[in-house]
């Protein structure tokens, strides 16, 4: 009943975005390139569909060979402008998802700015550092740039045929737009995806000649201590003796519920919104969650990007660092498709890289 109220909204926000993306088609509204490879990373929903871990496989991918940066603007975070992300920078200075970046890629130069094109022209402008490829998180819909290759993350598991535009669904604009993508990724996949899925989801997005499609899953590693709580043995894998208080604050926790039953026999959950900042009350509520778990054996459990948040959390007690982890995640892709993507990715950084060079040579005023 609510969501034929919500029609009215969709049908006036469709319309905005329809008139938007048709200004920029026709040159009406202007798109900045730039001399340099740009990769984008983004959805057509609202809703985790596991941006930032295929984020962290780019750089991964690309940092040996080149300078990498990435850009995005900082999701709730309390500050302004363009910064660098450092290892000490804080959630809320920088958000949840660039710290995590660099946390883990140290070495590689992560940053935010809510004007992408300024973001790109910070770093390009840099002496010290300026990168060979940038990376832009959450970006499909930021056509202020226009990137030499766009990639699109779908979820498996939601589908976006039968969706709807905001705010009656989850679609940010019209499926139509997925037109602009290069690369199509259906991220969250089982372990096998059979070759007639493929070619239903192939026509489902109506994909073009020029798009390539990809599927990858989510893979889980060991858990790690957030604080200086002691590493698990390899008793939590195999006796499934202890209690588990999964705490998450993201788009949706199920698939993370789903792989910790192979190691323990009772979970209780605690679901925050994504991007949520605790607050010093939430913290005694899951202490006295934590608590009322009768067990001999117990801890509680977080996401990657969840443990950002919360190690520069003031209101943690020595009891609750002691028993938090985090649960590691990366992608992978299935089926040998690993190799096509790699190389289609190192073929257009490796050609169009000599136009950084072509960039620095017209800021330097050389012929």
């Amino acid at each position: 009943m609510v969501k034929i109220f919500l029609y009215p909204l969709s049908l006036l926000y469709g319309f905005a975005m329809y008139l938007r993306n048709r200004a920029y088609d026709l040159n009406i509204l202007k798109s900045t390139e730039f001399d340099v490879p740009v990769i984008s990373i983004g959805n057509i929903t609202v809703g985790g569909t596991g941006k930032t871990p295929h984020v962290e496989y780019l750089v991964k991918l690309l940092k040996e060979k080149y300078e990498v940066a990435t850009l995005s603007r900082g999701y709730k975070r309390k500050t302004k402008g363009f910064r660098y992300v450092e290892s000490n920078s804080t959630a809320i200075e920088v958000g949840d998802e660039p710290l995590q970046i660099k946390n883990k890629y140290k070495d590689v130069t992560v940053s935010v700015c809510e004007n992408r094109v300024v973001g790109v022209e910070k770093l390009l402008a840099s002496e010290a550092k300026a990168p060979d490829v940038v990376l832009l998180d959450d970006a499909f819909q930021h056509r202020r740039i226009s990137p030499g290759l766009n990639i699109l993350l779908i979820d498996y598991n939601r589908q976006i045929k039968e969706d709807h535009l905001l705010p009656m669904g989850r679609l940010r604009e019209s499926v139509h737009q997925m037109r602009r993508a290069n690369i199509i990724i259906f991220t969250k996949c089982p372990d096998e995806v059979t070759p007639i899925m493929r070619r239903i989801l192939s026509n489902d997005v109506g994909l073009f000649p020029y798009q390539k499609l990809y599927f990858t899953k989510l893979e889980y590693d060991k858990l790690l201590p957030v604080f200086d709580a002691e590493s698990l043995d390899a008793g939590f894998y195999k006796e499934k003796k202890h209690a588990v208080l999964l705490l998450t604050g993201i788009a949706s926790p199920k698939l993370i519920e789903k792989y910790l039953r192979h190691f323990s026999k009772r979970i209780e959950t605690l679901t925050f919104p994504d991007h949520y900042n605790y607050s010093a009350q939430d913290i005694q509520t899951i202490l006295n969650k934590f608590a009322a778990l009768k067990a001999e054996k117990k801890i509680i459990i977080t996401t990657e990007k969840d443990s950002m948040r919360l190690k520069n959390n003031s209101g943690l007690t020595d009891e609750f660092k002691s028993v938090l982890y985090y649960l590691p995640v990366q992608v992978k892709f299935l089926d040998e498709e690993k190799k096509s993507f790699n190389k289609k990715i190192l073929n257009y950084v490796g050609e169009n890289k000599s136009n950084r060079e072509l960039h620095k040579r017209k800021n330097s005023g050389k012929s």
